[in-house]
C-alpha cells in the first residue's frame, strides 16, 4: 500500500531574471512524497506559472486527487492526467524514485556513476547589454562552448551588435550560439530579423513568433536560413496525432523538450519519434525545476545519447535549491557522488 503527499516550494533566484515575459525573483514548485513501507519516492510537478498548460485554477485539487488515488497505479493516474503535464512528470518520477534502491537514481548509467558527463549550453539572461556581455564572459571564462542568449527584450539593434562583439572574438568553430526569442517577433517582420541574425554564423533560434501560428511558423521554417526550433508550440498538444500532425505540417529543424511542460519521459519519448521520423533534430532542457526535478531529466537525457549540448544547466540559479551531486564544469553537467543529496522542505 502506498501513501502519498504532497508539499509547494518557493525556488528563491540568486539574481532577478529576465525573459521577454518579464522578471523572475521566485519560482514556486510542488512535490509528491510517496511511501511504501520503508521505501520512499519524490517526484518534482514543474508547474511554471504563466507558460505551462496546466496553470490553471484547480492545480491543488488534482494533486490531492493524486494523493487519493495513488494506489490506482502510475499508468491509470497518468491516463487521467493528460491535460497536467508537470504533474504527470512529477507522478513519474515519484513512482520511479520509489522502486529505486537509491531513491536519487532514477536512470543508472555512467553519468550517475560519475564516469561521464552530459555537455550543456551556458544560459545568458536578458538585461542591459553590459550586463549580458558579463555573463557571457563569465560563461566563457567556465569552458562553455555552447552558449544560449535569450532575445527579443532589448533593442534588436543592441542584440546584434551584442551577438558581433562575441563573433569578432570567437568564430562558430569555438564558440556555439543560439538565441530564444521566446515568441518575441511578429510574423511580418520574423523573416528579416531571422536574415541578420543568421549573418552571425548562429546554431539557432528557439521559437521566433508565439505559439499557435502554424502557418506562419511553417513559411519562416522552409524560408529560413537560420535553423529553428520549435518550443512553446509544444506546449498544450496532448494527442499523438495532434503532435504528428504538428511536427509535419510546420517541419521545423529542431524541437526542444521541457519534461515539465510537455508530459513528462513519455511525453518527451514520443515527440522525439515524431521529431526522429520527420528528420528534424532535438535537445532536451529542464524549466526552472529544482535540482530534483533537474537529477531526474539529466538521468533521462543521458539515457538518450543526443550528441548535442543540452540545456540543463539551471541547478545554481537559486540560493535555496537542495545540495546534490550535480555540479556544472567545463560546459558540462556532472555527476559527483561524494557530494551527498540533502532534500529538506522545512
Amino acid at each position: 500500500m502506498i501513501t502519498a503527499n504532497y508539499k509547494k516550494y518557493i525556488l528563491n533566484f540568486k539574481n532577478p531574471s529576465g525573459t521577454s515575459r518579464g522578471i523572475l525573483r521566485t519560482k514556486e514548485t510542488w512535490f509528491f512524497i510517496l511511501k511504501e513501507d520503508d521505501a520512499i519516492g519524490i517526484g518534482e510537478t514543474g508547474l511554471f506559472r504563466g507558460l505551462s498548460v496546466d496553470d490553471v485554477s484547480n492545480y491543488q485539487e488534482r494533486l490531492i486527487w493524486v494523493c487519493h488515488n495513488i494506489n490506482n497505479g502510475l499508468e491509470s493516474l497518468l491516463a487521467e492526467l493528460v491535460e497536467f503535464p508537470s504533474i504527470q512528470f512529477g507522478l513519474e518520477q515519484a513512482f520511479l524514485s520509489l522502486k529505486s534502491a537509491n531513491k536519487f537514481e532514477l536512470f543508472p548509467s555512467s553519468f550517475t556513476q560519475g564516469k561521464e558527463a552530459i555537455p550543456i549550453n551556458g544560459l545568458i539572461w536578458m538585461g542591459e547589454q553590459s550586463f549580458m556581455k558579463s555573463q557571457i564572459k563569465e560563461k566563457l571564462k567556465m569552458g562553455f562552448s555552447c552558449i544560449k542568449m535569450k532575445i527579443g527584450a532589448i533593442d534588436f539593434d543592441a542584440e546584434i551588435n551584442l551577438l558581433k562583439s562575441i563573433r569578432r572574438e570567437f568564430s562558430s568553430k569555438e564558440i556555439e550560439l543560439r538565441v530564444d526569442a521566446n515568441g518575441a517577433f511578429s510574423p511580418e517582420n520574423a523573416l528579416d530579423k531571422l536574415q541578420r541574425l543568421s549573418e552571425l554564423d548562429l546554431h539557432s533560434i528557439e521559437q521566433p513568433i508565439k505559439q499557435g501560428q502554424v502557418q506562419e511558423m511553417a513559411r519562416l521554417c522552409s524560408e529560413t536560413q537560420l535553423p529553428i526550433a520549435l518550443d512553446e508550440e509544444l506546449i498544450g498538444v496532448f494527442s499523438s496525432k495532434e503532435k504528428e500532425k504538428i511536427i509535419k505540417d510546420i517541419n521545423p529543424q529542431y524541437i526542444i523538450l521541457k519534461p515539465s511542460l510537455v508530459g513528462g519521459f513519455n511525453g518527451s519519448k514520443e515527440w522525439i519519434k515524431f521529431a526522429e521520423d520527420n528528420n528534424s533534430g532535438w535537445w532536451i532542457t529542464s524549466a526552472l525545476e529544482s535540482n530534483i526535478g533537474l537529477n531526474s531529466i539529466a538521468q533521462f537525457t543521458y539515457k538518450l545519447q543526443s550528441k548535442l549540448p543540452q540545456g540543463l544547466g539551471t541547478g545554481g540559479l537559486f540560493i535555496n535549491n537542495f545540495e546534490s551531486p550535480l555540479e556544472v564544469k567545463n560546459g558540462a553537467l556532472h555527476y559527483n557522488n561524494t557530494i551527498n543529496w540533502n532534500f529538506n522542505l522545512k
